[in-house]
Formats: structure tokens, C-alpha cells, sequence
């Protein structure tokens, strides 16, 4: 039989990224853990983690058993709040895009505050790629993220579609069109954004025009972007929702890409509870009215 303490070593596994912090995290030697994992292994007769030097990862099998743990330990969670009349701090684990602007996550939590919510989140920053397999894995509940049709095996909710478009200077040259060509872009140095998810679609409109620009500069961040733009360094290509004071965005011709930004769930969550939930509400609040 399964023990709620194995399930809880397996889960923070998953949780901590190797066996040592997963020890430390549960306050068991690391050969009591080991052994509490190899148990659950014998009895499923599943190798639930593949074990390197530096990292473990999950096995089919272990995704798998990941959801049904989550849930078990939900439900744990919720028998003991139920029976000591107390209301027991839950934690709320939420997987946000890293190519949104920071401001959505700024109200969010300005409005947790101000609302006294109780909840505990826990804020998991990622590509999109990378939170969809943290949802698949039992690692997210839930993900701020761009929704796309290969997400459909997830329960997901859109909240804004949008386009992309130019960010410059407001003391560009250029600043005062509402459209820029690729020819105005001739000679103007650009800002790589390292994590665009269109960076090789923008790269080929670009080069398919004739416009192979100097990059004056590559970054991981999307605040250090608009800084960079801001400051007259350079124009790069960002989503819509991204604005900033000292910075226009006119739009390039025949960019029709789009994107559409949503929740999406784990299977392992109860995606319409969540969605009743203050913290999710809030959640929705503050990017909705951001991109309103």
C-alpha cells in the first residue's frame, strides 16, 4: 500500500528537482527518501524517475502518477482543514509566460493584498513550452500562457487575443507614423528579444524583405527591452500588450501574426474551482484590465 508520506516524497521530488533537496525539504536523510521512491517503484512495478548526476526527471509513468498524488494530497489537505475548523494556508502554484509584461503580475498581487486573500501563490516563471510541461507534470496548477490548439488537451479559458507590432522611441524619426515599412528599417539597429516565441518568424519577415540589421543588443528580458528601446539603442518587435512610457509601437505591413493569452489548467487541478477562486478571479481581473 502507498503511504501518504511516499507521495509526499515523490512529490517533492518533483518539486525540489533532485533527491538531496527533496530530502532536506521533507527533514529525512536522503537514503530514507531513495528508499521511500524505490518503494513506490516495487509496488507499481513503474521506474517513476530517470536519475542523472545533476537532474531527475519524470517517466511517463511518473507524469501519471504525479496528477493522482496532487489530487490525493488536495484532499488531504482539505479533510485536515475540515476537521480542525481551521483555515489552513493552501498555496496556489502559477505558471506565468515570460514574455508578458510584469505589470499584469504587479496587480495581481496588489490586488491579493488589498483584498486580504489568504491563499499562497507560488509564481513559476518559463517559456511557453516549459509551462506546458510543468502542467503536464504535476509541477503548476495553472498557467498564464498563450493558448494554442496543442494545448486543447488541457482545460484552458482565453482572455485576449492580440497582434504584434514595432516598439520604438517616442523620439524616433520614425515615431509619428502609425505604419513602418521594412525599407524605413533599412539602416536602424535592432534589440533581439532572446525568448520571442515569433523570433524566427520575425527574422525570416525581416530577412525576406532585404533587412539584415545591426543587433546592438540581445536580451532575456522583456523590461530590459523596452529599455533599450526607450533609450534610442534600438526598435524590436514586441506583442501589443507590451507599453511603456517614452515608447510608440506602429505597425509593420503584413505582420498579421497573433496570439491569443489564457489560463490553461493541469489535469491534475479542478480548473472550475480555480476559476471560482478569488486569487484566480483577481488574476483575471488584473490582466483583463491591462489589456483593456
Amino acid at each position: 500500500m502507498i503511504d501518504r508520506y511516499h507521495l509526499r516524497y515523490f512529490l517533492a521530488v518533483i518539486d525540489q528537482g533532485n533527491f538531496s533537496k527533496a530530502a532536506a525539504f521533507c527533514n529525512v536523510s536522503q537514503p530514507t527518501l531513495s528508499v521511500g521512491i524505490a518503494k513506490i517503484e516495487t509496488m507499481l512495478g513503474q521506474t517513476l524517475f530517470l536519475r542523472s548526476n545533476r537532474r531527475v526527471e519524470l517517466t511517463d509513468a511518473g507524469a501519471r502518477l504525479a496528477a493522482h498524488a496532487r489530487r490525493i494530497e488536495a484532499e488531504f489537505a482539505e479533510a485536515e482543514r475540515d476537521v480542525a475548523g481551521a483555515e489552513l494556508s493552501e498555496t496556489l502554484r502559477l505558471g506565468v509566460l515570460i514574455t508578458t509584461p510584469s505589470r499584469w503580475i504587479e496587480d495581481f498581487l496588489q490586488d491579493r493584498r488589498a483584498t486580504g486573500i489568504r491563499e499562497r501563490v507560488e509564481i513559476v516563471e518559463a517559456r511557453e513550452r516549459e509551462l506546458l510541461d510543468g502542467l503536464a507534470r504535476g509541477r503548476i496548477d495553472l498557467a498564464l500562457t498563450i493558448v494554442r490548439a496543442d494545448t486543447m488537451r488541457h482545460e484552458q479559458h482565453i482572455l485576449f487575443s492580440e497582434g504584434y507590432s514595432l516598439a520604438m522611441s517616442s523620439l524616433h524619426r520614425l515615431a509619428d507614423r502609425a505604419i513602418v515599412t521594412p525599407d524605413d528599417l533599412m539602416n536602424e539597429p535592432m534589440i533581439v528579444r532572446r525568448h520571442c516565441e515569433l523570433l524566427s518568424e520575425t527574422s525570416r519577415y525581416f530577412t525576406a524583405r532585404g533587412v539584415r540589421p545591426f543587433f546592438a543588443a540581445r536580451t532575456t528580458s522583456e523590461a530590459r527591452a523596452l529599455a533599450y528601446v526607450r533609450s534610442g539603442l534600438g526598435v524590436t518587435v514586441m506583442p501589443d500588450c507590451f507599453r511603456a512610457e517614452g515608447v510608440v509601437r506602429p505597425h509593420l505591413p503584413d505582420f498579421a501574426f497573433t496570439r491569443d493569452i489564457g489560463l490553461v489548467y493541469a489535469p491534475h487541478s479542478d480548473a472550475s474551482k480555480l476559476r471560482g477562486g478569488l486569487t484566480v478571479q483577481g488574476l483575471i481581473r488584473a490582466v483583463e484590465n491591462r489589456a483593456a
